[in-house]
């Protein structure tokens, strides 16, 4: 769905799998010194949004993913891969644990098929997963953020000034960061484009494609 922040001034929507967020709001130079200086906010909310509940999932999540989610203290920001079992990225997402539940944040249009995948190896374990729409993805120079999606206006006059994706891409390139689908295609492994350490715990149990990972870093 298209954001309510495209109604901003100025606001000139993105390309292709961002169409649906501003690409700037009229000059990308000064929006990404904003950001540099530490103010400003990106729109994300076109992103994939999902929920995990159950008093399993992250028992689960540990046993299925590249992360160590033992112990995830609530309000803890995390990334996670789903493997291949040669070691080539499926999946990734970036979300955190209130305590209750977990909500991460993935590709647009990439979440039916993460949930799909994750239904699929729930079997016995009590967890819940689906698809919400009624939170959506913020990003600030301090991190991302979950809002609710009918508060997104009151967000950006709260927070702003706006600052468009071109922004944003620019300093996530430059911080090495990559993005699933952009930056990588079926055969990409996480050793290739810096997930290792950010998105891959080397020091947990066994996980699906963890022998490629660890064959290539050793």
């Amino acid at each position: 769905m298209s954001s309510p922040l495209l109604a901003l001034p100025g606001a000139v929507g993105g390309d292709g799998i961002d169409a649906a967020v501003a690409a700037h709001y009229g000059s990308f130079n000064t929006e990404q010194r904003t950001l540099v200086s530490g103010e400003g906010f990106v729109d994300l909310s076109h992103r994939d949004v999902l929920r995990i509940e159950g008093p399993d999932r992250l028992t689960w999540l540990h046993n299925l993913t590249t992360q160590y989610f033992l112990d995830l203290a609530p309000g803890v920001w995390t990334q996670a891969l789903v493997l291949s079992p040669q070691g080539h990225v499926e999946h990734e997402f970036t979300g955190v644990d209130d305590g209750e539940s977990f909500l991460a944040h993935t590709e647009p249009g990439r979440g039916a098929a993460l949930v799909e995948w994750l239904e699929r190896m729930k079997f016995m374990t009590r967890v819940e997963i689906g698809l919400v729409d009624d939170h959506a993805v913020m990003w600030r120079p301090a991190g991302y953020s979950f809002v609710a999606r009918d508060k997104l206006t009151a967000y950006a006059d709260a927070v702003g000034p706006a600052c468009g994706l071109w922004a944003f891409e620019a300093l996530r390139i430059e911080r090495g960061e990559p993005r699933l689908g952009l930056d990588t295609d079926h055969r990409t492994i996480p050793n290739e484009v810096g997930w290792i350490g950010p998105a891959v715990h080397l020091d947990k149990g066994c996980y699906r494609g963890q022998e490629t990972v660890a064959r290539v870093h050793t």
